[in-house]
């Protein structure tokens, strides 16, 4: 809530956000998206994180870093932007707010799915594979976060 008032010039639809929980293993849902008039939370899914945030790929991010070619993970405050077909399909684009993300637009740190943010891996191998610093959840789960966390909201990802 700290960084939504911080950033409340630049965020012009505060009625949800998502927030990413790092700080848990990438086998469990640790994104979830907050009613934040409502105070509860609407939905959780799995999300990935970069490769550079994890290099012996345990599962558990091991650190963050803006620099681009880390292929890591940021943490902070990020502004969702336009969406967009790509890659990996339609994505949306993520604009940092904070010094230790502000790369996230230039180093093309999106939301997007992929088929390794799975469900059965998650179970089966205590983890699911990781991006190059992207969020990436899976295929079925990305319409609604998509939809829900439109453009003008707060991604908020920490450790």
């Amino acid at each position: 809530m700290a960084a939504l008032d911080t950033h409340s010039s630049r965020i012009p639809h505060r009625d949800l956000i998502g927030l990413v929980d790092f700080s848990v293993p990438s086998a469990v849902p640790r994104l979830q998206l907050v009613d934040v008039a409502g105070g509860r939370v609407i939905s959780h899914h799995l999300v990935a994180h970069g490769k550079g945030s994890d290099p012996a790929n345990t599962g558990v991010v091991q650190k963050f870093s803006n620099r681009p070619g880390s292929n890591a993970s940021s943490h902070g405050a990020f502004l969702t932007a336009n969406s967009y077909y790509g890659k990996h399909g339609k994505s949306r684009r993520l604009i940092g707010l904070d010094p230790e993300n502000d790369n996230a637009l230039a180093r093309a740190i999106v939301i997007h799915s992929a088929s390794y943010v799975d469900p059965i891996m998650a179970r089966s191998q205590g983890r699911i594979g990781r991006s190059l610093g992207c969020f990436t959840l899976t295929r079925g789960d990305l319409s609604e976060v998509l939809s829900r966390l439109g453009e003008g909201r707060m991604l908020f990802a920490a450790r």
